[in-house]
């Protein structure tokens, strides 16, 4: 089978490669310079010469400050450019793998892990496109498994973790906030639960938005902590604080915890606890330098 993956230089796309690497299937990888899934005589074009009969959407605008002055640019990618990829596979009878986002929850109050058939409530554009895209792809009845997963780190590109590594490693002090409540999840991890799925063809029958983090809760603050503890980084006094001490023009989710259950079961799958994936890719960091 052909599959291609969208996004491919990006954390999951990159891990994708990674553990893609030895399928029995065909994995065709590309990012903008290859392929702009804006474009949607492009992704026709790309879909139907190369026969794909599923796609990995690992693109989107994930930038949620920005995307507060940029709707435009966050709806081209995460709206209008699912419906191309939905157009095209559709073409084709195949599937579409699509990543979201904890971010479609948030503006009410939970206190419990958010589940698949939960009400979206996004609190910024960020989130309101992404839930967009997922309402885009199960409108059109194009077979489809959304996932949605949540503080996603791993080796590659920007993210919380490697930002830590440099601050724990060059300031004194450090503040970071414990009242947004979450579960990082290490792409490389998301990537070998999706490429398992897609291998053994478990997909099929069982359409529907599935939710994937490592497993366990804990804050920024908290996250930062076992960050440091693991790297070794000693010297930085790493602080509380409260969210509105670093002001933002968009308010994040306070309690984003995804309910794992379903995926879990359907799935056949056994989560990580997300203290063992943080330690494991921080080793595989300090492997690599």
């Amino acid at each position: 089978m052909n599959i291609l993956v969208t996004g491919a230089n990006g954390q999951l796309g990159n891990e994708m490669r990674l553990v893609a690497c030895e399928s029995s299937d065909r994995y065709i990888f590309t990012d903008v310079a290859e392929l702009d899934i804006t474009d949607v005589a492009a992704v026709e074009r790309m879909v139907a010469e190369n026969d794909i009969r599923l796609i990995v959407n690992c693109a989107a605008y994930t930038n949620v400050d920005k995307a507060e002055d940029d709707r435009e640019a966050a709806e081209r990618l995460n709206v209008r450019a699912v419906e191309n990829l939905v157009r095209a596979i559709q073409k084709q009878d195949g599937w579409l793998f699509h990543i979201s986002t904890d971010y479609v929850f948030g503006r009410e109050p939970y206190n419990t892990p958010c589940r698949e058939d939960q009400q979206g409530t996004p609190t910024g554009v960020y989130g309101e496109t992404k839930l967009r895209g997922e309402q885009v792809i199960r409108a059109s009845g194009c077979h489809h498994v959304i996932i949605r997963t949540a503080w996603l780190y791993s080796e590659f590109g920007r993210n919380f973790l490697k930002t830590m590594l440099e601050l724990t490693a060059t300031r004194p002090q450090l503040q970071v906030v414990f009242d947004q409540t979450g579960t990082p999840t290490y792409a490389r991890d998301l990537a070998e639960t999706i490429f398992d799925i897609v291998e053994h063809r478990k997909y099929e029958g069982n359409e529907g938005i599935y939710h994937y983090s490592n497993e366990g809760v804990c804050s920024w603050y908290d996250f930062a902590k076992a960050i440091a503890k693991f790297a070794g980084r000693t010297t930085c006094d790493i602080r509380p604080c409260h969210s509105d001490e670093f002001p933002s023009k968009v308010r994040r989710p306070a309690y984003s915890v995804l309910d794992k259950t379903k995926i879990k079961e359907t799935f056949g799958i056994r989560i990580p606890y997300w203290t063992d994936s943080l330690e494991k890719c921080i080793r595989r960091l300090a492997e690599k330098s």
